[in-house]
């Protein structure tokens, strides 16, 4: 069925209901910039976009969601970012730095028309992850985090104890060793 007999379809169940639903309703995107400033001088973002960096965050948009669940993602149609405003205002606010590095990663790789999600790998294993993740380690480490702090950033509610070795391995983060119980 193509998408114009879908939205026909679509119409005249809603007619028979006696409402209408405008499924098209636009998205408000911001300006990364407004909320967002000095990204364009952080290391990490510069090697990502080279001398193209300031010109790349004046064009990037941003959308917020207020569900109470989440953290950032990148848009997979056109590359805007997509933030949680709740964690945007309470989360750790090294993490909320370092999210906005590891999205901006995405950012480039969308803009190489690289695949940004793979669901055949685990997150872990998808080279658009281990990537990411390795550029926001680097980033860590240059703003004076230590192996015990990247670990537990890297310790993610979706991801098992298992996978979340591995991640540190693919990025270079000695995980503290296990204790042993008595």
């Amino acid at each position: 069925m193509s998408t114009t007999s879908r939205k026909r379809s679509a119409s005249a169940v809603a007619r028979r209901f006696g409402v209408e639903i405008v499924r098209d309703a636009p998205t408000r995107l911001w300006p990364f910039s407004r909320f967002f400033r000095g990204f364009d001088r952080v290391p990490a973002v510069r090697e990502l976009f080279g001398r193209k960096t300031a010109e790349v965050l004046r064009r990037q948009k941003v959308e917020f969601f207020s569900a109470r669940f989440g953290y950032m993602s990148t848009s997979d149609i056109d590359g805007h970012l997509i933030i949680s405003s709740p964690y945007l205002r309470t989360g750790d606010l090294r993490s909320v730095y370092l999210d906005l590095v590891h999205e901006l990663c995405h950012v480039r790789q969308f803009r190489a028309k690289q695949p940004l999600f793979y669901p055949k790998l685990s997150y872990v294993d998808a080279p658009s992850e281990i990537e990411a993740y390795r550029i926001t380690v680097q980033e860590g480490r240059r703003i004076g985090m230590n192996d015990r702090e990247l670990a537990e950033y890297l310790r993610i509610e979706w991801i098992t104890p298992a996978e979340h070795r591995r991640l540190a391995r693919r990025t270079g983060v000695r995980l503290p060793a296990a204790r042993r119980r008595r």
